[in-house]
């Protein structure tokens, strides 16, 4: 799999997803009837559709916020892992620094028992750094080899045991800075949601009926994009096969040189993305969860990584790694399995299937399903990304 993203070209930028009608319908009458009822007398009512923007991007910052908690979540997840891994070490390090402690004693008690002149070894103990004891060097001149050998251990556990307990202490502050972000993240989102619940209570069947008619033109519109982007892949499929025909190589060969964007078209892609669409269909019908992996319900990538993985491809979890985790490539050649990534933020990601469709996640209040990747208007994809 590549593991650089190739710049876009000028002109790739084209359309992408959105919400589902009923509920992007409830949504926005019920911000206009909230908008209206604070309004002053003679306010001009905002349109339908500005409202439908502003509930759009409410669902929009819900959805940039699930996947600031995927990241936090992930990173808090690695985090607390190293602490556990830290913490244990330090225990066996201090158990080992305990150990030669006592040997340490041992060889005190022994001098103070012998009448000695001065216990060479207890110096040791006292001292509360390894510096302490290497200043004392004319007392380890007067030492046995055992006692010499005793202090190197000594040293050598207290050293690493206050370095490990130091990057514990590090990595116990980072955990606690990582746990804000995620909890921050997810009350973001609570309160995106609560939002959307509430505005929903306050629906009236008019309002949901006339916009319900706006989404249906959209769909259509959308439908017909994705029509039409289906035609001018099957022409350039066409003219591969002519072409590989005339030059004596076959379709595959060729098919990887439509533009220099574009990574080579190998029969192994392909086989993986068949498993990775396969995964994906099976999905059709569960609803999103914010922050989900499955297998019951999914986020937007969630559900890419899950399906993936079903095809022995390993990507990040949140949109902003995904995007990175392979070759753009322009819209126009797009194949089964690439992940198309939408808005400036890429906050939201779906696996195309062809012919302008794709299987994704929408969000809250829905479910997985197949839908045009133009269902948002030929401003919000970002880019095409193939990961294997």
């Amino acid at each position: 799999m590549a593991s650089h993203r190739k710049s876009r070209t000028p002109g790739t930028r084209v359309a992408g997803i959105r919400t589902p009608a009923l509920a992007t319908a409830a949504l926005t009458s019920v911000a206009l009837l909230s908008q209206t009822a604070n309004a002053s007398p003679g306010e001009d009512r905002p349109s339908l559709e500005e409202v439908e923007k502003k509930v759009g991007d409410l669902y929009r910052q819900a959805e940039s916020a699930t996947e600031k908690y995927n990241a936090a979540k992930e990173k808090t997840t690695k985090q607390r892992k190293r602490v556990d891994t830290l913490l244990d070490d330090v225990a066996k390090r201090t158990q080992k620094l305990n150990d030669a402690r006592s040997e340490l004693g041992s060889y005190a008690a022994a001098q103070y028992r012998t009448g000695a002149g001065m216990p060479d070894t207890a110096t040791f103990l006292l001292a509360e750094t390894p510096q302490d004891i290497f200043d004392q060097r004319q007392v380890l001149d007067r030492m046995t080899g055992r006692q010499k050998a005793a202090v190197d251990d000594y040293v050598t556990q207290q050293t690493e045991t206050m370095k490990k307990r130091q990057e514990a202490t590090e990595s116990l502050r980072t955990l606690t800075e990582t746990q804000g972000d995620l909890k921050t993240a997810k009350a973001t989102v609570q309160k995106k949601l609560a939002d959307a619940r509430e505005l929903l209570s306050k629906l009236t069947a008019e309002e949901k009926a006339r916009l319900a008619a706006i989404e249906k033109r959209k769909q259509e519109e959308a439908a017909r994009k994705a029509a039409e982007l289906a035609r001018q892949q099957a022409e350039q499929e066409q003219a591969r096969e002519e072409a590989a025909q005339q030059g004596g190589g076959t379709s595959e060969d060729s098919g990887s040189t439509g533009s220099a964007e574009t990574p080579p078209a190998d029969s192994s892609y392909g086989t993986k993305a068949e498993k990775a669409l396969a995964f994906a269909r099976a999905q059709i019908g569960k609803p999103y969860v914010w922050g989900a992996t499955g297998p019951g319900s999914y986020d937007c990538s969630g559900l890419t990584q899950a399906a993936w993985k079903a095809a022995g491809v390993s990507l990040p979890r949140t949109t902003y790694d995904q995007v990175n985790a392979g070759t753009t490539v322009p819209v126009s050649q797009a194949r089964p399995g690439d992940l198309v990534f939408f808005y400036d933020d890429v906050t939201h990601v779906g696996v195309y299937i062809g012919n302008g469709m794709m299987i994704h996640a929408p969000k809250p209040g829905t479910y997985v399903r197949e839908e045009s990747i133009y269902y948002d208007g030929d401003s919000a994809i970002h880019s095409i990304v193939r990961p294997a």
